[in-house]
């Protein structure tokens, strides 16, 4: 079978409509934005009007909502499509919210698309991919590790025709002004296997019994990270979506392929922070010569270009797995832990390069990098993936004396 890695020509063309975007009218708008601001950072409400300024003129481009199906109002693409789209987007800081393409919505569009029915498709869906509302996803618990979700302890019981929830969440992405949520909770903590204890509803926000705590502050300063206090909360059984005690499955199958859609953009990231260094070490001048001519700087360029290139690999060959109904959880754990290590690692090398002023906020690196450090927590940290990788390798040896199934499925 012939192995191509030239992208169909509708595919290209989007691609490149999508950078002369971010170009042309994103990375200028952004820039007035923060060069407006005395305070570091931009108020929210006018990151919200440039947003609504920008997805307005997404529409104009025909560039919104790449990631969904054309009878939803996307473009069609599929998730090996995606992957160059999301790296072009993911180049300027707000990119993918303009394109409609963003995390937790990304993930939550396609939960809908494949799991709700045609009623909350049409009253919950249509108008998170009109850019209307916004969501989010309630699975993660402060008192439990979220590398396991079947420890969670949040609660539904059953009275009558509704649900009555009551439980703890935090770091809930995207929770203060969303419209509702996809929440997670315990239906049958007795259920054997322990993965059919979990179903998933859909929650109208506000509601009576949904306390938004806090936006937890971090690193990286408040991101709409929220710790969420869940009391007497009444769901309708109608709002429950999907089957009874699928909630586990559902949330796995949402979250392998958004760790993905994480990695595409970090991709974007990482070429950014890349050129920046170059572009660094070419004009700055040490001793006579350029700082590019130092060997120790020639070799953070090496390491860099070879960690993208893996990355870029890693991406496309798990996308194709996902693509084409394929197994693919070790391909995303591979790619999850090697592009989150890799943008920490080559955003960290180019603030070194650009000595005091990398460190400070006259460039954006700084804030790439405090960013840059969640990427190996969120979806999995690298200690979940590495034992999920290890555990698959050992498998296929013991079952099949080979390790083939394990390192990509595929032969040199």
């Amino acid at each position: 079978m012939p192995i191509d890695f030239t992208l169909p020509p509708d595919v290209e063309e989007i691609r490149l409509r999508v950078r002369e975007f971010m170009e042309a009218e994103v990375r200028p708008a952004e820039e007035k934005l923060f060069g407006d601001t005395t305070q570091g950072e931009p108020g929210r409400g006018d990151i919200v009007r440039m947003i609504i300024e920008l997805r307005q003129k997404a529409r104009e481009w025909g560039v919104w909502l790449p990631h969904m199906p054309k009878e939803w109002g996307g473009l069609g693409l599929s998730i090996t499509a995606m992957a160059f789209v999301s790296a072009e987007a993911a180049r300027t800081r707000f990119g993918p919210f303009i394109l409609n393409a963003q995390a937790p919505d990304e993930g939550n569009q396609h939960t809908l698309l494949h799991h709700a029915n045609d009623e909350q498709k049409e009253r919950y869906l249509r108008p998170l991919l009109e850019g209307r509302v916004r969501s989010c996803f309630a699975l993660t618990e402060p008192d439990v590790p979220g590398s396991d979700p079947t420890e969670i302890r949040t609660t539904a019981a059953r009275d009558g025709d509704e649900w009555v929830v009551n439980g703890h969440k935090w770091f809930i992405s995207g929770a203060k002004g969303a419209a509702f949520a996809i929440l997670i909770a315990k239906t049958d903590p007795g259920a054997d296997p322990p993965q059919a204890s979990n179903s998933a509803f859909i929650v109208d926000l506000p509601s009576e019994g949904w306390e938004i705590v806090r936006d937890i502050d971090t690193m990286a300063g408040p991101g709409n990270h929220c710790e969420i206090r869940i009391t007497d909360l009444r769901v309708p059984d109608s709002q429950m979506l999907g089957q009874r005690g699928h909630g586990h499955l559902l949330g796995q199958a949402r979250l392998g392929p958004a760790r993905l859609a994480h990695c595409m953009r970090w991709i974007g990231q990482i070429e950014t922070a890349l050129e920046m260094l170059v572009d660094r070490a070419e004009r700055r001048q040490l001793h006579g010569a350029p700082l590019a001519e130092k060997q120790a700087i020639q070799w953070m360029m090496a390491d860099s270009a070879m960690e993208l290139y893996a990355a870029k690999l890693m991406v496309l060959h798990a996308a194709y797995k996902i693509e084409r109904g394929l197994p693919f959880r070790q391909e995303v754990s591979f790619a999850k832990h090697h592009v989150a290590n890799t943008l920490w690692k080559v955003v960290d090398r180019a603030i070194q390069v650009h000595g005091a002023l990398g460190y400070s906020t006259d460039t954006p690196l700084e804030s790439m990098l405090r960013h840059a450090r969640a990427a190996r927590l969120v979806d999995g940290a690298d200690e979940v993936h590495q034992a999920l990788i290890a555990r698959n390798v050992r498998a296929a040896y013991a079952e099949t004396g080979s390790l083939h199934s394990a390192t990509g499925d595929f032969d040199f």
